[in-house]
């Protein structure tokens, strides 16, 4: 009788509210830590010495690219800026002068855009477009050219894309040359094959020549 008389009433009530409350939050959780993933292009640099730790810096903007910033919003905005990046990582834009652009994500420059034109212009819209996005392999490959950038890229897989070696490609000493670089890179792809760590990555911009061997 006491038990019964525990849940009768106001007891049932609060019984039923315990019940429904743990309920609810079993049904809440999950295995493990929710991760959210990063918005496209705004994901930051690994901070290993891997060659494949920075494969996010594919999305920020390397010297040598070239950068198309828009305005719009006043009657009277900026005219359309379009520059390469210089060897000194920077572009220079009308009204704000230098501005560092290199290891920025174009989301990135147009925020620090939009702060610096604050002072000059009331509602400027800045928008900052990266050029398409590729990167070439010729020599002795299958299908020599341009390439487009679709992701994370690496030696291997690049000359993957270009339909593979040809018979002739001297595969111990292909070459990567950096975009806004001229010395290339010797890539070894034959030991690549057997250890990820000399598969390079390859970022938008970026040449590879596959030389022909002689022997």
């Amino acid at each position: 009788m006491k038990v019964l008389r525990m849940f009768s009433g106001r007891g049932w009530l609060a019984a039923f509210q315990v019940l429904l409350t743990g309920f609810l939050f079993a049904g809440c959780q999950t295995s493990g830590d929710v991760v959210f993933s990063p918005v496209p292009g705004e994901s930051m640099m690994g901070a290993s010495n891997s060659p494949h730790a920075n494969q996010t810096y594919s999305d920020r903007f390397r010297v040598g690219e070239l950068v198309i910033i828009k305005f719009s919003g006043p009657s009277a905005p900026p005219p359309t800026h379009e520059e390469r990046i210089k060897e000194d990582g920077t572009l220079t834009l009308p009204d704000i002068g230098s501005v560092t652009a290199t290891n920025k994500t174009p989301g990135e420059l147009q925020k620090e855009l939009a702060e610096a034109y604050r002072k000059y212009f009331n509602n400027l819209v800045v928008t900052v477009v990266p050029e398409g996005r590729f990167f070439i392999v010729g020599g002795q490959v299958r299908q020599p050219g341009p390439k487009g950038y679709l992701g994370e890229t690496t030696v291997i897989t690049a000359i993957q894309a270009a339909g593979d070696f040809t018979e002739f490609a001297k595969t111990t000493a292909v070459e990567l040359t950096r975009a806004g670089s001229t010395t290339p890179i010797k890539v070894n792809c034959k030991k690549a094959l057997q250890d990820r760590n000399l598969d390079l990555p390859v970022f938008p911009g970026d040449k590879i020549h596959v030389p022909r061997r002689f022997f």
